[in-house]
């Protein structure tokens, strides 16, 4: 036994001190199971190499590498997480944490132009499309909504290949031509070719890699850290219905669109310096390029993207029509143009805390409460509003932080379901399906709305009717995973 400790210990002096000459006697008794350490080869007073080996207990380090309180140059360790994959995380640090804000500041230049639909949809209804039904000028922004989320299909897998930078770079050349563009728009086509397909892949091509970057940094912390990132959304959806409200009346739609342009700019600028992956960059074969549908196989999977699209098929009518219905109640101009940033702020939070509570009580689980709480806003506070602006207040605050979730914890939840090599995969597959709703809901509700002879409460079943659906997927998908008799457990 002493002559093991021995050995053992005169390992870990090869490795760490390298004026010590080791006495011959020292060598004499090596276990059977431990394999002989190759010399440390020396310079400048620093190991070079070290093999990574376990020896009677002992963690041996790796090239260049200090074992904690061995060395008298010791260096500190960054603390990190390793899944069950063996995929290691920082879970922070400077670099972390630059990606974050990278992506935040993507996401303002668009989502936030998404989440300014409801304005830009009030606005050319009554002035360039005044001629054109509600459900009509509805697929303009219905195609808007559905590429940012098609396109990942491909986008996914080209992330996970190539990595994000000719993506974020490409996105940000194609969002600022079309806040240009927009312009100069005049006629239906413009709309459906500027916004319609210039816009939503622009957002596309900015929206997957924002997303898909921040699980290469993030495991334990990914919960807030995508919640962080996806308030960019919100704040773009804050600022620019504000912006554009003030700047209709004084200076005209055409320079109202390119100040929003300048915006854009300083934001995408950001993006493209700061996002950036972490994990190896993958060939580009058809194995990993191309989407693989085999993964809906998994009825886990299958039923959280079936809650997505149920959820995002709902999550749009209001951003997209809760001015018009704000206007039509005799509400002021400007207090209607409002009333999507008052949802858009609260959505805010709604992005921020819920993350950072999924990262401790369960991402499925927080997802299930907000999209419960999606449910009854709109059941109990938007159903019965009628011209009560308290109401309608009340309803685009709580509505905003609960629907908050929609964006920011869908993501997390589908990373939760694959290895994070193949996180832009999954995600890319689960959103080409959800795509669908987000292109069809706003049509849908624009002719539900001409059916009901412009009353709303036919807009606001759908929406409610799709919460439940969705709200009774997410919650199958998590009991198929843990099982009936843990309905309360942590996921």
């Amino acid at each position: 036994m002493a002559t093991n400790f021995e050995s053992s210990d005169n390992a870990r002096v090869e490795s760490t001190v390298h004026t010590t000459q080791l006495n011959d006697s020292n060598e004499t008794t090596t276990p059977a199971f431990e394999e002989k350490q190759p010399d440390t080869q020396v310079n400048d007073g620093i190991p070079q190499s070290a093999p990574t080996t376990l020896e009677g207990g002992l963690y041996r380090p790796s090239s260049g590498e200090f074992p904690s309180g061995d060395s008298a140059h010791s260096v500190p360790v960054t603390v990190g997480t390793t899944d069950a994959d063996g995929n290691t995380y920082p879970e922070g640090g400077l670099e972390a944490w630059l990606v974050v804000f990278g992506s935040f500041m993507g996401l303002v230049g668009s989502l936030g132009l998404v989440n300014t639909i409801g304005t830009l949809q009030a606005y050319i209804e009554s002035h360039q499309l005044k001629d054109y039904s509600s459900g009509s000028i509805g697929w303009i922004f219905g195609v808007y909504a559905f590429l940012t989320f098609f396109c990942g299909i491909q986008i996914g897998p080209i992330f996970d290949a190539k990595g994000p930078r000719f993506l974020v770079c490409a996105g940000a050349v194609l969002i600022m031509a079309m806040m240009i563009a927009l312009g100069f728009c005049t006629q239906y086509w413009h709309f459906m070719l500027v916004i319609g397909v210039a816009g939503g892949i622009g957002a596309s091509l900015l929206f997957t890699p924002a997303i898909s970057a921040i699980g290469h940094f993030f495991n334990e912390k990914r919960g807030i850290a995508t919640g962080i990132a996806a308030t960019g959304g919100s704040v773009g959806g804050v600022i620019f219905p504000l912006a554009l409200e003030a700047l209709f009346p004084k200076i005209g739609w055409a320079w109202a669109t390119r100040v929003i342009a300048l915006i854009c700019l300083i934001t995408l600028l950001a993006a493209c310096l700061l996002i950036k992956s972490r994990l190896p960059k993958k060939p580009a074969s058809k194995e990993n390029v191309l989407p693989d549908f085999r993964i809906f196989r998994d009825p886990v999977f299958t039923l959280t993207t079936l809650g997505i699209f149920f959820i995002e098929w709902g999550l749009f009518v209001p951003l997209s029509y809760i001015s018009s219905y704000a206007l039509d109640n005799g509400v002021s101009t400007k207090l209607s143009y409002q009333m999507l940033a008052i949802l858009n702020a609260g959505s805010f939070f709604g992005r921020g805390i819920p993350g950072f509570v999924a990262d401790y009580l369960g991402r499925f689980n927080t997802l299930i409460v907000t999209v419960a709480l999606c449910l009854v806003c709109n059941a109990c506070l938007w159903l019965p509003a009628s011209d009560s602006v308290p109401v309608m207040i009340v309803y685009c605050v709580i509505f905003g932080f609960a629907s908050g979730s929609n964006i920011s914890l869908t993501p997390v939840c589908i990373s939760q379901l694959c290895k994070i090599e193949n996180y832009g995969r999954y995600y890319a597959t689960a959103y080409t399906i959800v795509s669908f709703g987000t292109l069809t809901g706003m049509p849908i509700a624009g002719v539900i709305l001409s059916r009901c002879d412009g009353k709303y409460w036919g807009l606001i079943t759908f929406t409610i009717c799709c919460y439940a659906l969705g709200l009774v997927c997410v919650t199958a998908a998590k009991l198929v995973r843990v099982g009936w008799r843990q309905a309360l457990v942590i996921y």
